[in-house]
């Protein structure tokens, strides 16, 4: 049987990943992560575009990396608003989250090894904040050896494939995909520093993650139902 893993957020990313993914293996397993985050309407999200995407099971997993702190996301630090820091190059915001990737990679190895799955997709984008050490391409291929070394699958000579078809695309080439794939962006969540009103939620629009969404859209010509809509928490 053709499976796969897919990482998600259920952010703009890594919900267009998943889509890619779900159109290329017979059965998908998906992996979201509750660490500490702050927006953690997006496990609200992840839950929903993982249904919709027709998933065998979504796994929701556990990790105090707030117990750690360091970062914006997870700690108490202000999230960076204005959009100053995003054209930077090797800039390392504050909203990095210390080897976030690495940990949830290995975890979703281990998903893999248990489903008998061959292939892991994450959303890793190396265009936006291109200083974010564990969304680059040397890691994801270093990651990928290291799991040969590291699992009973690897050692027995199981392959398992990373996957990061967004690694280079600009984030209009995302929206684009997004649409194209029939995503339901209504569903998807991108921002940190969420806004309740009621039992809805909208974006700030002020923090660098809906910047970056806010300008990918417009570029693409897209409209984003997030702005109008919120998401609606029941």
């Amino acid at each position: 049987m053709d499976s796969a893993v897919v990482l998600l957020s259920g952010g703009l990313d890594s919900s267009t990943c998943l889509y890619y993914a779900k159109d290329k293996h017979e059965t998908i397993y998906t992996v979201a992560f509750e660490y500490g985050q702050r927006h953690k309407i997006e496990l609200m999200a992840s839950e929903k575009i993982s249904k919709l995407a027709g998933a065998k099971k979504h796994f929701q997993i556990p990790v105090g990396l707030d117990k750690i702190g360091g970062s914006a996301l997870t700690d108490n630090l202000e999230v960076p608003k204005g959009g100053k820091d995003l054209d930077k190059e090797d800039f390392i915001p504050v909203t990095y989250v210390p080897a976030r990737n690495l940990v949830f990679l290995s975890l979703a190895a281990g998903v893999a090894e248990v489903t008998q799955s061959s292939y892991l997709y994450i959303g890793a984008n190396a265009l936006d904040y291109s200083g974010y050490p564990d969304c680059r391409e040397d890691f994801l291929q270093a990651f990928e050896k290291t799991v040969q070394l590291a699992t009973k699958h690897g050692r027995e000579g199981k392959k398992l494939v990373i996957k990061a078809p967004l690694l280079h695309k600009s984030k209009s080439e995302i929206a684009k995909l997004a649409s194209d794939l029939n995503l339901p962006l209504e569903y998807t969540w991108s921002c940190y520093d969420p806004v309740k009103r009621g039992n809805t939620f909208f974006p700030c629009g002020e923090c660098d993650s809906c910047l970056l969404r806010k300008r990918g859209f417009e570029e693409a010509g897209i409209k984003d139902p997030i702005w109008e809509k919120g998401f609606f928490a029941k």
